[in-house]
Parts: structure tokens; C-alpha cells; sequence
């Protein structure tokens, strides 16, 4: 009897584990619980756009460059960019990142994306052909105008004077000069996000996520008001400034989509292009079972997030969901092709959110589970 195929295939467990180390958890537990090699396990580590997605291309075969860049609060810093020569990916939140941040405080006036721009443009320095951004979890709300700065745009404020924006001083641009803008021709620019909020208003940049940055009241209406001011000084520069605000997706990342757009990037969604970036249709050729999972499977993880993504694309391969804690009901699986949800807060009374040892430990515990069910006869995997 041949073995059989799983393809593991999570997400990171944010804050406890990094996808690969989920995925190697699970295996040792898998391959610990099955009997005379009756479980067979292949690797491959995602990402949806979000942090984890340098590490999941250097996973999968990109080469590290690591970059000097400024953090969203002004500190040096070290980044990642992964290239494999034709493709390079640079990400937000390990350049101007909320986890760049020290613990409990936040920047959301005085942070820029300025990291950002350095890091892409070390990038383009290494002459790839397409450039993913990764966009997920920004530190700032600056529009972009940090990003746009490192890579040769200046701002002046109304004395003349140049100086590179956070978003508590966009209110303060009062000319922009782009004639200093490296030259991007011929280079794909993708950003991968998986957000729809434009630029501006109660669904935009400031109101919906300056709050989950720091931002008080009175912080979100000085960054709406300094956004709405980036917009027309960029109109008056001869910029699509106005036009690309309204653009769903223009409201990612503190506005760093508005200004992506702006370079001529195209908005992708990030897990579906993950996917394609890393393989996944070749990995999961021939599988009997796919196993998936992320932190937290909640009402988010309906609107689209990468586990949903991987039940789809696998089909008919059937897929199960290993997660640090499920808040779905049970009925909600079956539309959405995942057979079942193992949670590991269903199994200890700790925060495993918190302790990455007791989350590696309950992975492994759960992936002997999983192994002794498929292979006693008890539970069958089907399509």
C-alpha cells in the first residue's frame, strides 16, 4: 500500500510561529504518529502579502539580501529582501513594520514608510524584472510619502525646505518634486495585499486602521487631513493624485497601495499570488491531503484569507485546517471545501498565541492525531 501524501501548507501563526516552523512541527508529528511510513509529507510554506512573506519565498529557494534600512520610527534596522533573480520580494512589515516598534508603543504620527523605499529601492538596484510588495502590517498612515522619498521624490514645506514626511507632518507638504524618481521603467511592480479600503474617508487608511496603529481621534483627523493634503499637492505635481485615492486597495498599508499605484503598480491579491509565486499548483500535484492553517480562523478568514484560498485551489484534493484558535462554527466549513478544524486552544488552557514552545508542542501532538486517525482505518480523506 502506497503512503499517504499530505502537503503541508499553512500560514505563520502570528506572533508564535513562522509558517515553515508550523509546517515543521506538524510534520514531526505526523511522521511520529504514522506507522511503517504510511504517511508521506511535503513542505511548503505561504504567505498572503502579510509579514512571513520574505520568508516564504527564502523558503522556497530565493536567495537573502539583506539591506540596511531606516524603521518606521526613525532607528537603523536590517531587512531581508528575497530575489531569485528574475523576482524579488520586499515587505513592509520587517522595513516599517508594527513589529519594528518597541512593545506598547506605538508611532502612528511619527512613523514613516521610508524603510520601505529603501529597501525596494536596494531592490531594484539588483535589476530583477517584477518587484512584489508585500504590504501587510504597517507601522504608519503617511500615504506612502516615506516610500516615495527614499526612492528620490522630495518634499518641501512652505519655506522651501526639504524634508521626509511621517504622517503627522503630510499636513505640512506644501510642494512636491518628483523629477529626482529612479527610473522604474521595464521593472513589474506588484503589490500583494488582500485590503479594499481607499485612500480617504470613513473607510480609508486613517479611520479604519490608524486606530489598530495607535492613533487617537484627534490623531486620525490630523492623519485624514494630512492625506487629503498629500492627495492635492501630488495633483499639483502632475500626479494622479485624486484619480488613484478612490482605488480599492488604495488604503493598504497606511496608504502605501495609494502610493504604489502611483509607480504604476498593479494590485494583486496577495494569497492567491503567493501561491502562484511559490508553486503551489506543482506541490500539490498527486497529494492525497492537503493540511493548512493560520493563527486565528475567524469571520476574516471567510473574506478571502489564505487558508479559504488553499481549500479552493487545491479542490479536489480535500483539506483540513490546523489553527492556533478557531472562532468559526462548524457549519461554515463545508461551503468553503475545509472538512475540519483542529484548534490548538481547544487543547490547553495557556495562551499558545504567546508561548511559541507550547505551540510547536501542540502541533506536533495534533499532527500525531492526525496520522493515527488516517491511518487506522477510522477516518478516510475524500474529495
Amino acid at each position: 500500500m502506497r503512503p499517504i501524501r499530505i502537503l503541508l501548507a499553512p500560514d505563520k501563526f502570528k506572533g508564535s510561529l513562522s509558517a515553515s516552523e508550523v509546517a515543521h512541527w506538524l510534520e514531526a508529528g505526523l511522521t511520529a504518529g504514522s506507522t511503517r511510513g504510511r504517511i508521506s509529507c511535503r513542505s511548503l510554506p505561504l504567505a498572503d502579502g502579510g509579514d512571513g512573506s520574505v520568508q516564504a519565498a527564502l523558503d522556497a529557494g530565493f536567495t537573502p539580501i539583506p539591506v540596511p534600512v531606516t524603521g518606521p520610527a526613525g532607528a537603523p534596522a536590517t531587512t531581508t529582501v528575497a530575489s531569485n533573480g528574475s523576482v524579488a520580494v520586499v515587505e513592509v512589515a520587517t522595513t516599517s513594520g508594527l513589529q519594528m516598534l518597541p512593545p506598547g508603543r506605538p508611532a502612528p504620527l511619527a512613523s514613516s514608510s521610508a524603510g520601505f523605499g529603501q529597501a525596494l529601492r536596494a531592490a531594484l538596484g539588483h535589476g530583477p524584472e517584477q518587484i512584489v510588495l508585500a504590504l501587510g502590517g504597517s507601522a504608519t498612515t503617511d500615504g506612502g510619502a516615506g516610500m516615495l522619498s527614499a526612492l528620490g521624490v522630495e518634499f518641501l514645506d512652505a519655506a522651501g525646505e526639504p524634508f521626509v514626511p511621517s504622517g503627522g507632518t503630510l499636513a505640512d507638504i506644501a510642494r512636491i518634486d518628483p523629477a529626482g524618481l529612479i527610473p522604474l521603467h521595464g521593472v513589474d511592480l506588484v503589490a500583494a495585499n488582500d485590503v479594499r479600503n481607499p485612500l480617504l474617508g470613513p473607510g480609508g487608511a486613517a479611520a479604519v486602521y490608524g486606530p489598530q496603529k495607535g492613533a487617537s481621534p484627534d490623531d486620525v483627523r490630523r492623519l485624514e487631513v494630512g492625506l487629503a493634503n498629500l492627495m492635492r499637492r501630488l495633483d499639483e505635481a502632475g500626479w494622479p493624485g485624486t484619480a488613484c485615492a478612490d482605488v480599492p486597495g488604495s488604503g493598504s498599508a497606511g496608504g502605501l497601495g495609494y502610493a504604489a499605484m502611483l509607480l504604476g503598480a498593479r494590485m494583486v491579491s496577495g494569497a492567491d499570488f503567493f501561491l502562484d509565486l511559490l508553486g503551489f499548483e506543482q506541490a500539490v500535484e498527486n497529494c492525497d491531503l492537503v493540511i493548512t492553517g493560520e493563527g486565528k480562523m475567524d469571520g476574516q478568514t471567510l473574506s478571502g484569507k489564505l487558508p479559504l484560498v488553499v481549500a479552493r485551489r487545491a479542490a479536489p484534493v480535500p483539506v483540513i485546517a490546523v489553527v492556533g484558535h478557531n472562532a468559526l462554527t462548524t457549519d461554515r466549513l463545508p461551503e468553503h471545501r475545509i472538512q475540519r478544524i483542529h484548534a490548538l486552544s481547544s487543547m490547553t488552557e495557556q495562551d499558545s498565541a504567546a508561548d511559541p514552545a507550547l505551540s510547536a508542542a501542540l502541533l506536533a501532538e495534533t499532527g500525531r492525531h492526525i496520522a493515527a486517525t488516517l491511518t487506522s482505518g477510522k477516518d478516510t480523506i475524500h474529495s
